[in-house]
């Protein structure tokens, strides 16, 4: 077992006021932290601490809403702090059963490391490298052999297991649960243990996990960590948790004037949890922008532009963010569309009928991932033909009337299509 020593002969006891400025930060965007008191005393040590946090890499692109604890780790590695990024290719082959009503299918060893590298990537461009240890758990937890996992799984009884609300909810409903799902948070757990870790961060979908890693650390006679959980952010509905499933998500690798235009249009009262959970702007700050914003001193619109700026000027840099907002404004005051439309060259080809099939063309220009999909924005009217918008169940059109157009769908998407 390799545990790093927490041991520095230049720390310096903080005073109560620094410990409570530091924990003013870490707790704010409604950071839950058990127990408390526990943290408090290991920021008192003045060693800088190890933060933990693991992620299973079982997507290859990241929203704002994954970027949530990421961007709370960048927060302490500012503190002074040690943080550790676990990158889960042991763990993924089972999959996080958190909120899950099912068993994840599982991935293969190739799709874990494409999807790690890209995660790392991305990740990347919030933390900073050069304070980032970043380990594979799989390192620790596929040597382990039978003696070892049985040793580890002796630590938990059932009856814990099953004080998971996912697993007693699947238990209740006769849902299926595989065994191999019960070794999840024992895993984690044993990441822990390995990196040795002061506090580890997570969902609030989370905590029974971060609780597991806490109990098995006691158990094996180490100081345990503290958990650290936070929100799930809301997509751009303002309603359901960010997911590409739910179509309401922010990419952090969506074009600048795409990630411009997504922040402007959630609804304000989301602004506040954007500031804490997904921007860059200190908590200190934040507080005065919604004290401003409840006193009607601060105009909402100014203050979401300022918002979705400082988003993507994170991600691309001040001169993005720039150009960003005046293609938002271009879009969206004066209803011009963008100066620089792709052009693409279209093969969809004409029906028996001689007439093109337009969600296809929608599915071509990657304006839908489906027929479907395109069917719904059109009956919808979110498609445009040079301006004018295609009437419910006009799915056809002659050639001559895709030639040389610019096809829009919603604010945001346009391309000029040439015939082939």
């Amino acid at each position: 077992m390799s545990a790093t020593d927490k041991t520095n002969d230049k720390t310096t006891t903080l005073s109560e006021q620094q410990v409570e400025e530091q924990l003013h930060i870490i707790q704010s965007g409604e950071a839950t932290i058990v127990p408390v008191e526990a943290l408090k005393t290991k920021l008192k040590s003045g060693r800088a601490l190890r933060i933990k946090l693991g992620v299973d890499p079982t997507a290859p692109d990241l929203h704002l809403g994954h970027a949530v604890p990421l961007r709370k780790l960048r927060q302490l590695q500012d503190l002074g702090h040690q943080v550790v990024l676990i990158i889960g290719n042991g763990t993924a082959l089972v999959g996080d059963p958190s909120g899950r009503n099912s068993t994840r299918p599982p991935l293969t060893p190739d799709e874990i490391e494409a999807n790690a590298q890209t995660y790392v990537d991305q990740a990347f461009k919030i933390l900073d490298k050069e304070k980032t240890e970043l380990v594979w758990n799989g390192n620790w937890l596929m040597p382990l052999d039978l003696h070892a996992i049985l040793k580890l799984a002796a630590q938990f009884t059932v009856a814990r297991i099953l004080e998971r609300d996912d697993f007693s909810n699947r238990y209740k409903a006769q849902q299926p649960i595989s065994l191999h799902e019960f070794l999840y948070p024992v895993m984690q757990a044993y990441d822990s243990v390995q990196v040795n870790a002061d506090m580890e961060l997570g969902g609030t979908d989370q905590l029974f996990n971060l609780l597991a890693g806490r109990e098995l650390m006691e158990k094996m006679g180490m100081e345990p960590q503290v958990c650290l959980t936070l929100p799930l952010l809301e997509g751009t509905d303002g309603v359901q948790k960010m997911s590409k499933s739910y179509g309401n998500y922010i990419g952090i690798t969506d074009a600048p004037d795409d990630m411009f235009g997504k922040v402007m249009s959630i609804p304000d009262e989301l602004m506040e949890r954007y500031f804490y959970l997904a921007s860059t702007i200190p908590p200190l700050e934040v507080e005065k922008i919604i004290a401003g914003l409840a006193a009607g001193e601060l105009h909402p619109n100014i203050i979401k532009r300022q918002l979705a700026a400082n988003i993507v000027t994170a991600y691309y840099g001040a001169d993005a963010a720039v150009a960003a907002e005046e293609t938002f404004d271009r879009l969206f005051k004066q209803h011009a569309a963008p100066e620089d439309i792709s052009e693409h060259t279209l093969t969809t080809a004409p029906g028996d009928d001689g007439r093109i099939y337009v969600p296809a063309v929608l599915v071509e220009l990657s304006f839908a991932t489906s027929a479907g999909e395109a069917r719904r924005l059109i009956d919808g009217g979110g498609v445009k033909i040079d301006g004018e918008a295609l009437a419910k169940g006009e799915y056809h059109l002659e050639p001559s009337q895709l030639a040389g157009v610019i096809v829009q769908v919603g604010k945001r998407k346009f391309a000029r299509v040439v015939a082939s």
